[in-house]
């Protein structure tokens, strides 16, 4: 079997809620977000158990992500692996800022469309974001050999992941938005390519 990563987005938290950036934030799972995380362990436990059951399950260490992987690595009898490299995209003294005032106060999105090497102070640049999730995703590919892999981390570290292995250009990540608990298929060998794509049906 090719190995395949399932890349899932962590479940709802309140910031998703109300518009506001928790990148290195750590906050707590809504109860609709515990949910979708219940939901989807129960569809990984019907699909993927036929496929040949998942090898190994990891995770961001943000406690959004670390409990989403907890529920879906249960039916497998699986750990959790946290990676400190799957964490989310961070802007520093701009984190927990709702996103309008992001928009109208600091000029925030314009600057980050048009240099990929800009960081607020304090956090990440998109560069910064794909020099670590890139590399991470491709060294959990290579060890764990063939079969499928889940790995659990955040809507804006994964888009600029698959932008820069998809189209070399992780200023595309805008085309890949991911939502809560969404599945998507990722192949990395003998090149990257998709198989399903955010995919929600089981929520």
């Amino acid at each position: 079997m090719t190995r395949t990563l399932l890349l899932i987005r962590h479940g709802q938290i309140r910031a998703n809620k109300t518009g506001r950036w928790h990148g290195a934030t750590d906050s707590p799972l809504t109860g609709r977000g515990r949910r979708q995380a219940g939901r989807l362990a129960d569809h990984l436990g019907r699909r993927y158990k036929a496929q040949g059951s998942l090898d190994a399950v990891y995770s961001s260490p943000l406690s959004r992500c670390h409990d989403t992987a907890l529920q879906l690595a249960q039916p497998f009898g699986q750990d959790v692996r946290v990676d400190d490299d799957l964490r989310e995209y961070g802007i520093g003294q701009l984190e927990n800022l709702p996103v309008a005032r992001l928009h109208d106060e600091h000029d925030f999105f314009r600057r980050i469309f048009s240099d990929a090497d800009y960081a607020p102070v304090g956090g990440d640049s998109i560069n910064a974001v794909a020099a670590r999730i890139v590399p991470a995703l491709r060294r959990i590919h290579e060890h764990e050999g063939s079969g499928l892999v889940a790995v659990v981390s955040h809507g804006a570290a994964l888009a600029i992941a698959l932008a820069t292995l998809l189209d070399e250009n992780p200023m595309a990540w805008r085309d890949y938005h991911v939502d809560n608990c969404s599945i998507t298929e990722l192949r990395l060998a003998p090149h990257a390519e998709l198989g399903e794509f955010n995919q929600t049906s089981h929520l």
